[in-house]
Parts: structure tokens; sequence; C-alpha cells
């Protein structure tokens, strides 16, 4: 594992979708950037998918990261908002894997245990570790983007810890994994 490396992570969404970077150097983390894409005044759900699309690929092409952590699905009762959410993933994820950025999916229990030792943790108290943690110096009105913020800090604390997780190297890793999801 290189000795300076940085991690995008990614909470996808149709509505918003939050994002932060991190840079690790001698193992320890440096807060780089969150902020959200804000997608609420679009109806088109196809239009939505391609700015997710489009602010990923500007991510990647900006900022160079070596790895992205991404929020995986929760199983919800709403199938339709499931459906939508697995699609933003979907999307963040290809742009990703079209960049060659290897990346690892987390379950929002795993990322809140990773931050605060609770798995059941709210937004709130995600947000406030992160701040005590990074030395962030106010938080966003919207917690979305500290939640993608979440994602590559529990990336950073789980690095070598793949096990419980899902990780693709590239779209063939991908297909190769997910052999029934590609059909």
């Amino acid at each position: 594992m290189k000795s300076e490396r940085i991690i995008l992570g990614i909470d996808p969404g149709t509505t918003i979708m939050g994002f932060g970077l991190i840079k690790v150097e001698q193992k320890q983390m440096k807060f780089m950037q969150l902020n959200e894409l804000q997608l609420s005044k679009y109806s088109d759900p196809y239009v939505k998918l391609k700015l997710i699309f489009e602010r990923t690929i500007e991510l990647i092409d900006t900022y160079h990261p070596d790895e992205i952590a991404i929020e995986a699905p929760f199983f919800g009762k709403n199938v339709q908002s499931m459906l939508k959410l697995g699609r933003a993933q979907g999307v963040a994820m290809a742009a990703g894997l079209s960049r060659q950025v290897p990346i690892t999916e987390y379950l929002p229990k795993k990322i809140k245990m990773a931050i605060t030792g609770n798995g059941n943790a709210s937004k709130e108290q995600v947000a406030k570790m992160l701040q005590s943690l990074l030395g962030l110096k106010s938080l966003p009105k919207n917690l979305d983007s500290t939640d993608g913020l979440a994602a590559a800090v529990c990336h950073f604390y789980n690095s070598g810890n793949t096990e419980v997780s899902k990780n693709y190297t590239g779209w063939a890793a991908f297909v190769k994994q997910n052999p029934k999801k590609i059909k």
C-alpha cells in the first residue's frame, strides 16, 4: 500500500449525493474537501444519473483518488427508493470503474460503527465525530457530505480488512464477483 494516497468517499443519492476526500500521509488522515451535488431541482431521473456520473468523473479527474469508498444501499421497505438509490450508487461506481479506481462498498452500519463506535449512530453524531477527528471548523447544513466523508474515513480505518466489504478493481472484477447481477 502506498504511503500517500487519496480516498474519495461517496454517499449516493438521487436528491443529494454527498462526497468527501481525505489524504492519507504516513498513516495519518488529512481532510481535503467535502461537498454535495444537489439534484432535487431536476425532475428527470435520467438527468440525475447523468449528473452523478459526470460529477464523479470530475472529482476523479480533479483529485486523482487512489480509492473510492461508497455507501452501499441499505435494505428498506420502499422498493422504489431502494431501486433509485441502487441506480445512483451504480452510476457512481461505473464512473470510478471507467477511470480504473478501485471501489469498496460499506454498509451504513459499518460506516457509523467505524466513525462513532455505534452502528446506530445518527447523522449528527457521525458529523460531530468527523468534526473532532479531522478538525473541521464547521459542519454543512445538509449532512450528506459528511456521510460521504465518513465513507472515506471508514475505508481508511478498514484498509487491508476487505473480507467484510466488497472490493472491485475494475469492471471485470465487478462482473466476476457479481455474476447474478449482470445478465
